[in-house]
């Protein structure tokens, strides 16, 4: 590990001017480039004490030995001179998109004597027109087929072409009228390139001119009465609709754009791009990255424009182009896209109207695949395989974690304060072992108390498993006194059924908390690692090891450490660790909002028997709020419909034995209701239920 000193450049090396950056390691390999508007400002970043600075920004400037820079005029040729670079270098500290070589386009191969049509992969040639991607390569064949009647452009290979030049005889699709025979001189070679122009011009977009034209046309041929040419030209006419009814129309001016979304946790970050022309997603395409190095939302749609438009010019570069964040600054990236279209590009972030509701689209195609690539990674046994042994090694454990347990705190400023129990076996989640906890021990908010309680009252409820079955050789439960009974409290927190295979064999009944994990994981910092470390020592556990994931900078902390052990960026452990986490984190908060929900829908009128929803709604109805009716006399309620004396009475006796709660809140206006109502006054809609005897709902982030 290099100190950054060492290579640090003397006071007033660095010009105060643009350029790009290069820091190299000990074997002069370039592994990382960056841009600035000013690089005596940028790099003196670079150099400030490494505890200031992000763990990855601090992994680089130590595994660096030397930093080399360029001096370039204006932030756009920055621009350009980094996107060259990493090209070049590949730097292991720089976001990288893995390439999208996979992916089908539609090309049509102007630089030939003979332009030819066929489905190309890989990268871009040199004066090939490209149209797409595509998802599959069969969609670009199907599309192909339906316009070689109206656009009969040649598509056989070299080999095709010149043994039919040889014999005299054309392919299938010359005889089908599928393909103009270029081959065997049918068509001049003048004549098929513009047919080939015509044919781009079409899937470029401009699809009315030409399907005018052929309108036209067929007009003229049925005035002419050559009826068998007016009905080819009809059906050529048909055949485009149908090409282009494949891609609906999104935007309906009839927009060239493309719409790039970022979908992206601690870790990694998914692109999704839609090339829309003539109002019609005309295709699409993707990207995952690892992200290496710390960077913002418009950072990473800055590299994704690079990716992108790096080396397209013309209309491959549309003149419009909306993201989610604009880069920081935004002036050279949008000249930069400018020169290399030769003519204006907007650069923006969608606000309103369509526009926007389609980039919403987008987004979700972005979260679906980051969701679709983390999946396919949990899956994967040979990964999960090796998540398990990097965990193993990382913590210090004699084998592999084959069963994890995570556990969660969640609350709302304190109030419906929950945690939450998942579990992985095998790398794997086993949804049916999850629990749900309520924190009984004490009130208010308390993430490290909470905490020591959970894990107390789960594993002295797997230790008292343990003692029922006869498996403790000395016949005493570990950490508790002779006698002593379980936590009544845990009996509530298991609320799935486990599976079979976790029953007993004497009574058939489930053994809830009976297996133990090898590894205990808490949500939180050393505060929390510590607090359940303690409890696992109080009942005298010493088998399970225990960790925690602080979520901000994804560091793990381990008991009675100062420091936090730091995974490596790319480890497939610290991936599962923070998959296992997350899952953590929304089954409690799913739990905690059903809770809230359920306490403030809750009211004294749900204690009276033989009420039902229908005349609670009569009596809040008739009387306006909660309020009104606890001052109400029996006689008052019995006019309402429904409520007969005896009912009456019953009522008159609940809410007098109920305790009142804040101010009663018209749950469809938000308006709390005070004594100064007018008697009689309705305050809740027709039909609408309002919150009786809750109290206010505060407002507050929900952890």
């Amino acid at each position: 590990m290099a100190d950054p000193s060492s290579y640090r450049p003397r006071p007033g090396e660095i010009p105060d001017s643009p350029g790009v950056y290069r820091f190299r390691d000990e074997h002069r390999r370039v592994i990382y480039v960056g841009k600035a508007k000013s690089l005596r400002q940028r790099l003196a970043n670079y150099f400030q004490d490494l505890a200031g600075l992000h763990p990855r920004t601090r992994s680089m400037v130590t595994t660096a030995a030397s930093v080399e820079w360029t001096v370039v005029s204006t932030e756009v040729e920055a621009l350009q001179l980094e996107y060259s670079w990493i090209k070049e270098y590949d730097p292991r500290f720089n976001v990288k998109y893995r390439d999208d070589k996979s992916y089908p386009y539609l090309a049509v191969t102007m630089n030939e004597e003979f332009p030819r049509v066929q489905v190309m992969r890989g990268h871009k040639r040199k004066g090939v027109r490209y149209f797409g991607p595509y998802a599959h390569a069969w969609a670009i064949r199907d599309t192909v087929d339906l316009m070689l009647r109206v656009f009969p452009v040649r598509t056989c290979s070299a080999g095709v072409f010149k043994n039919a030049a040889r014999t005299g005889r054309p392919c299938l699709l010359g005889y089908i009228g599928k393909c103009s025979a270029p081959c065997v001189e049918r068509i001049s070679p003048e004549d098929h390139r513009e047919l080939a122009e015509e044919f781009c011009d079409f899937m470029a977009g401009r699809t009315g001119t030409y399907l005018r034209r052929l309108e036209r046309r067929m007009a003229e041929a049925a005035e002419e009465m050559e009826y068998e040419r007016a009905a080819r030209l009809r059906d050529d006419i048909g055949a485009l609709k149908k090409a282009m009814e494949k891609n609906a129309v999104v935007l309906a001016d009839a927009t060239d754009a493309d719409l790039i979304a970022v979908a992206e946790d601690e870790l990694e970050a998914a692109v999704q791009i839609f090339h829309v022309r003539g109002g019609r997603v005309r295709g699409q395409r993707g990207w995952v990255t690892d992200k290496v190095e710390e960077i913002t939302t418009g950072a990473l749609v800055e590299h994704a424009l690079q990716q992108l438009y790096g080396e397209e010019t013309g209309d491959a570069v549309p003149r419009e182009v909306l993201v989610p964040a604009l880069p920081d600054p935004v002036e050279p990236v949008q000249e930069w896209l400018t020169g290399r279209r030769g003519a204006n590009v907007s650069l923006r972030v969608p606000q309103r109207g369509d526009k926007k509701a389609l980039m919403e689209t987008v987004q979700r195609n972005a979260q679906q695949a980051l969701v679709l690539h983390k999946t396919k990674r949990a899956s994967d046994l040979t990964t999960r395989s090796r998540a398990l042994e990097e965990i193993s090694d990382a913590l210090g454990l004699d084998s592999a974690p084959l069963r994890i347990e995570c556990y969660d705190i969640s609350h709302l400023q304190g109030d419906d304060v929950v945690a939450s129990m998942v579990v992985f076996e095998d790398g794997l989640a086993r949804k049916s072992e999850y629990r749900r906890f309520q924190i009984k021990g004490f009130a208010g908010q308390d993430d490290v108390r909470s905490m020591h309680e959970v894990i107390t009252r789960r594993f002295r409820r797997y230790l008292a498993e343990k003692e029922r079955t006869g498996e403790w050789t000395d016949g005493e439960e570990p950490g508790a006194e002779p006698g002593a009974q379980a936590d009544p409290g845990a009996a509530s927190a298991g609320l799935a059924e486990p599976p079979a295979s976790t029953l007993t064999e004497d009574d058939g009944r489930p053994k809830r908390f009976a297996y133990p994990p090898q590894l205990v994981v808490v949500d939180g910092g050393a505060p929390q690692v510590a607090a359940a470390q303690r409890a696992l020592d109080e009942l005298g556990i010493d088998d399970i090891a225990v960790c925690g994931l602080a979520k901000r900078l994804e560091e793990v902390w381990l008991p009675g450490d100062d420091d936090p052990v730091v995974l490596p960026r790319t480890s497939e452990g610290l991936y599962l660790l923070q998959r296992i986490r997350d899952e953590a984190h929304r089954f409690a908060i799913t739990y905690q909002r059903t809770k809230r929900a359920k306490r403030f829908r809750s009211s004294p009128l749900d204690d009276v028997p033989g009420l039902g929803e229908t005349r609670k709604q009569a009596l809040i109805k008739h009387f306006g709020s909660l309020k009104r009716l606890r001052s109400a006399t029996i006689e008052q309620i019995c006019d309402v419909p429904g409520i007969g004396r005896k009912t009456a009475g019953t009522i008159v006796a609940a809410l007098a034995q109920a305790v009142p709660g804040g101010p009663a809140v018209n749950t469809a206006t938000g308006e709390i209701m005070d004594d100064t109502e007018e008697p009689g006054q309705q305050t809740g809609s027709p039909g609408e239920p309002v919150s009786t005897g809750a109290p206010d709902e505060r407002r507050g982030q929900e952890r």
